[in-house]
């Protein structure tokens, strides 16, 4: 999630078409288009396998402070506490944020190419186990936390996340684990104007429960099989039905950045920033808001900052701010934070492959997604649709992807193309085994049902 820094106020929202032009102004010609990955990871001490705290000799704080020290980040403070780190001005870098449960996430710059992407991952990773390794500190890539209950997880000290922990148990059943125990990665996206974003919008969308399934990796929680390919997507289907799930209006006549705000608007706030503080507006009405109406600020009208604060609080399987997020991928090693940004660069930065994207899942009803999308963290490849399973659909859009990376053409100093990073998903949709599979395959097997084996094999 964003962390907000205090600056000067923003501009004041005059009307409804104020948010329209806000999305609008993310339009960039194609020549000037970028790929923001991010990825989070859990937390933890090597020598008893428990989540860190954010207090301590070797807590988060602790963490966040060494790499200060070391390698000249900067910190961002919430009062007297450290939340999140950024590079000094100029440098080129993207920013490290911490999550509800202490996921510490890396939210990587905008670059040009995914060769780019993975030397920055590689970057973050050195700096952080290097760090760590004095801590007693270790990471771990997964869709859920394996091992810690929810009473065990710790909490971060940031005001949004407290507003939001009051909330979430009364829209959903499962908004705290989303919150605690869930880890990701996302790629952010552009678009050239609204009608490339509403193509890339539908076919993201349509396509969002094959990238569920082809980076499952969460099957344990609590020390335990759950019965799920992606426990972090099963989670997501109990958060907040109003502010989560596959958008049908999307794929209606009429889709535009219109139709997108009067979906947000319509979406209950959860705070709103000023001074420095978050004051708890959950359940209250932006289009209230929006009409001066607010009753936690009566009679003060929204900024452009306020209404890109709550644009972060909704999340739908793909996320339209000035850029299309795709958020339907578990975490994972480091190969699959590169994989993710290839799938959807190859099927979407090329003109040809988004046609032949949109090919593949035009005719796909609104029933057909959803029924995908909720079957996917069950059942991950193997789920069916139609006369065939995901593992047939994953393929195709591998295939369609790994084209456009090839037409990109960014060659890096070994000759290769971008669609190298796509190596290690078309192996799975090969097989039809995902990581989650092989986890559940050695918690079987060779682990004996011992959870703690998957912290040394599969850490950072």
């Amino acid at each position: 999630m964003s962390t907000r820094v205090e600056g000067a106020p923003g501009q004041p929202v005059q009307s409804r078409d104020d948010l329209v032009a806000w999305i609008a102004e993310g339009e960039k010609p194609r020549a000037r288009w970028q790929i923001g990955t991010e990825h989070e990871k859990f937390v933890f001490h090597t020598d008893t396998l428990t989540p860190v705290p954010y207090e301590g000799e070797r807590g988060i704080r602790a963490l966040m402070q060494s790499l200060i020290d070391r390698f000249g980040w900067e910190p961002i403070f919430e009062g007297q506490n450290i939340i999140a780190l950024k590079r000094p001005e100029g440098a080129r870098c993207g920013n490290i944020s911490l999550e509800p449960g202490g996921q510490f996430e890396l939210s990587g710059r905008p670059v040009e190419t995914l060769h780019e992407t993975a030397a920055e991952t590689r970057q973050h990773l050195r700096e952080v186990l290097s760090v760590g390794e004095p801590l007693g500190i270790g990471f771990l890539g997964l869709g859920f936390s394996p091992k810690w209950t929810l009473a065990e997880t710790p909490h971060m000290p940031k005001e949004r996340y407290s507003i939001m922990t009051g909330y979430m148990p009364t829209v959903g059943s499962r908004g705290l684990d989303m919150m605690y125990r869930t880890a990701t990665i996302q790629v952010n996206l552009d678009f050239a104007d609204e009608v490339d974003m509403v193509k890339k919008l539908r076919v993201s969308l349509a396509l969002q429960p094959i990238a569920t399934a082809l980076f499952a990796s969460s099957p344990f929680t609590d020390g335990r099989l759950n019965g799920y390919k992606s426990m972090r997507s099963e989670v997501w289907r109990d958060t907040d039905r109003r502010r989560t799930g596959m958008l049908p209006f999307v794929f209606e006549p009429g889709m535009g950045y219109d139709r997108y705000v009067d979906y947000a608007l319509d979406v209950p706030m959860y705070f709103v920033y000023r001074q420095g503080k978050y004051i708890d507006a959950s359940g209250a009405s932006f289009r209230d808001f929006l009409a001066g109406k607010l009753t936690q600020l009566p009679g003060e009208r929204p900024t452009l900052d306020d209404w890109s604060d709550h644009l972060t609080t909704l999340f739908p399987e793909v996320r339209l701010k000035r850029f299309l997020e795709m958020r339907g991928a578990d975490s994972g090693p480091w190969q699959r934070i590169c994989a993710l940004p290839a799938f959807w660069v190859g099927l979407l930065y090329e003109p040809q492959t988004l046609d032949e994207a949109w090919e593949l899942v035009k005719d796909w009803t609104e029933e057909e997604r959803e029924t995908l999308r909720n079957s996917v963290p069950k059942e991950g490849l193997a789920t069916r649709f139609r006369s065939t399973n995901a593992q047939q659909v994953a393929r195709e859009a591998l295939r369609i992807a790994r084209r456009g990376l090839r037409a990109r053409r960014c060659i890096n100093a070994a000759s290769q193309d971008e669609s190298i990073y796509l190596d290690q998903l078309d192996a799975m949709a090969v097989t039809g085994a995902t990581l989650a599979d092989r986890l559940i395959e050695q918690f079987n097997g060779p682990w004996s049902g011992q959870i703690d084996h998957v912290f040394e094999e599969y850490a950072f």
